[in-house]
């Protein structure tokens, strides 16, 4: 399965893409948002978890480092994680990432910071800067055979 890469050239665009992702998004995704800072991840985040729950007030986790969400709607809750401020490889499971795989949608800020046996299978978002400073490029790919599935909806999701 090849990368998805899409132009997104103002951050409306952005908040677009991440509708369509979160559409997407079952019970047990899992989401990486990769790129540098100032990239968008936070942006990105910021409105799937908007267009998933309808709470306005989104504030980045990257004191608290986890932000649950839950509309007690039926839908899986949204675990939240910026992980920015941990060292790679550092033990996570205070943070509750095996709930958070188990029972909602797990979206990670800096998932270069989990062990590679954590994300066995994820989604990988990758934003990038590009020329005009309000665009930005995005590559999307998948990370093991259950990935696949979630990688198929979202290029369906932003086909249409």
């Amino acid at each position: 399965m090849t990368d998805l890469s899409i132009y997104l050239s103002c951050e409306s665009d952005t908040v677009t893409l991440a509708r369509q992702v979160a559409e997407a998004a079952r019970k047990g995704d899992i989401i990486g948002l990769t790129g540098n800072l100032g990239a968008g991840k936070t942006a990105f985040a910021r409105a799937f978890i908007q267009a998933r729950t309808g709470i306005d007030e989104v504030p980045s986790p990257t004191f608290t480092l986890v932000q649950v969400y839950d509309r007690d709607t039926g839908s899986p809750s949204i675990w939240h994680m910026d992980l920015y401020r941990l060292e790679p490889g550092a033990d996570v499971e205070e943070l509750g990432i095996e709930d958070a795989m188990a029972d909602g949608i797990l979206l990670v800020e800096w998932p270069d910071r989990l062990d590679s046996a954590t994300l066995e299978n994820w989604v990988e978002i990758t934003l990038s800067l590009a020329d005009d400073p309000s665009a930005r490029t995005v590559s999307i790919g998948a990370h093991g055979d259950l990935a696949r599935a979630f990688h198929g909806r979202i290029a369906k999701a932003t086909a249409a």
